[in-house]
């Protein structure tokens, strides 16, 4: 099962028919016998996020490009790129052959290969404002580790957080009613609103001496929510803010890393972070991250004891030096900008075609939709079914990613399906006129 250049994702009015999905339900029997819940995580049928699920492929078979088969051999435009790391398309060939020379020589041995010190090097004359940089496997891992370098650095235990965060599944990322978590988890948290240097600034003041890092995505791109970026001025006032305080600035650009800038989302807003977290694009899907940081900070985080047992991997360093060279060539951000914002134009046409109403917020290359005819989710769902039959992986929830490997073709027929599919989801509902 391969997919060809002759793409089988069609319209149902142009010979297509309604994707059906026997064996992934099948395979999925299978997994809830033996894996908990089936498929766990934030993916899926155990978050309750596929409505209905029946609409929705659970497993994979193959992947190229921008698009994956399913266990039923339907074909997919996919949207979600592995949730992030598919930043040039599924098995680039560039990034297998180094990964695949690499993995000649070594990959994982006693002692380091300087395949990680010339991916450092690289990285660090590419972002901004990077001094040095320190590998792991996840994003989570990095998020970590910042938190931990601010503490040591400050001798502080409370962090600033922004309402609707999220930096992994550590417990201190987590929310107090949430299972397993313990109040000292959380307790040293403090949250304010995003775009609000005002409460910030009242945060310091209230909790003087205290506070030793503010983490925040570069803009808001929370899940189940429409996306916002910042208000002018906005970063820099916090920038300012945590100089006079002391207070240690830290970026997750674990999301949105490498998409809007490959000098890091800092720099394309215009300021600089003391920490700048990465994972999802840096190495195409090859398993790596890396925590980077201001020349001031580098003795503190060599202090901490922070490994894993696959952290010096040289296999996915290869795979990163391989990718962020073909996004520098392929001037990448600029392209998704370009792809992402013919997307959610058409989009939004698409459905206002059919009288309804879909806000595309967020970057183009990192877009988050929502139909905004109900109060509720409801609605949007029932569309992002019919294009999951159709052929186009989409979420309800979450934001969606461009990589390298769209084209202007895969764009218009995706806004080609999606009018015939809010087509489908208007004509289910004559009470919204």
């Amino acid at each position: 099962m391969t997919i060809t250049d002759n793409p089988t994702v069609t319209t149902v009015s142009g010979g297509g028919k309604l994707y059906e999905y026997p064996a992934s339900q099948a395979a999925m029997e299978r997994a809830l016998k033996v894996v908990p819940s089936g498929i766990y995580g934030h993916q899926g049928p155990s978050e309750g996020c596929y409505v209905p699920v029946s609409s929705f492929p659970l497993f994979s078979k193959t992947a190229s490009g921008t698009r994956f088969i399913d266990a039923d051999g339907n074909e997919f435009i996919d949207y979600m790129c592995g949730y992030g790391p598919n930043v040039l398309g599924y098995k680039d060939a560039d990034v297998d052959a180094a990964a695949a020379a690499q993995a000649k020589l070594e990959d994982v041995v006693t002692i380091p290969s300087t395949t990680m010190v010339d991916f450092a090097e690289l990285l660090v004359d590419q972002v901004a404002s990077a001094d040095w940089a320190f590998f792991a496997k996840n994003g989570g891992d990095t998020t970590t580790l910042a938190i931990m370098t601010a503490r040591a650095a400050t001798k502080r235990k409370r962090i600033v957080f922004i309402a609707g965060y999220y930096h992994g599944v550590a417990p201190w990322t987590q929310k107090l009613d949430y299972p397993g978590v313990l109040e000292e988890d959380v307790t040293n948290n403090i949250i304010i609103p995003w775009n609000d240097p005002v409460a910030f600034e009242k945060v310091l003041n209230a909790y003087s001496g205290e506070i030793a890092a503010f983490i925040s995505t570069p803009y808001m791109h929370g899940n189940f929510l429409d996306n916002v970026l910042p208000a002018p001025g906005y970063w820099q006032a916090i920038r300012k803010l945590c100089d006079k305080h002391g207070v240690v600035l830290i970026m997750d650009d674990v999301r949105a890393g490498f998409r809007l800038d490959l000098a890091g989302s800092d720099h394309h807003f215009g300021f600089e972070a003391d920490l700048i977290c990465f994972c999802k694009a840096i190495a195409n899907g090859y398993n790596v991250s890396a925590l980077l940081g201001k020349a001031a900070l580098k003795d503190v985080v060599s202090s901490i004891t922070y490994t894993g047992s696959y952290w010096m991997s040289a296999v996915p360093f290869a795979a990163g030096i391989a990718t962020q060279t073909k996004l520098r060539e392929l001037n990448a951000p600029a392209r998704f900008a370009e792809l992402g914002t013919r997307l959610t134009t058409g989009l939004v046409g698409a459905a206002a075609d059919q009288g309804l109403h879909l806000i595309a917020s967020g970057e183009p290359a990192l877009f988050y939709l929502r139909l905004a005819d109900d109060d509720s989710l409801m609605l949007h769902q029932e569309w992002v079914a019919q294009m999951m039959r159709r052929g186009i992986f989409l979420t309800s929830h979450h934001n969606h990613f461009i990589n390298a490997s769209l084209t202007e073709a895969d764009v218009d027929l995706t806004i080609e399906i999606a009018h015939e599919a809010f087509g489908v989801v208007k004509a289910a509902h004559p009470e919204l006129g």
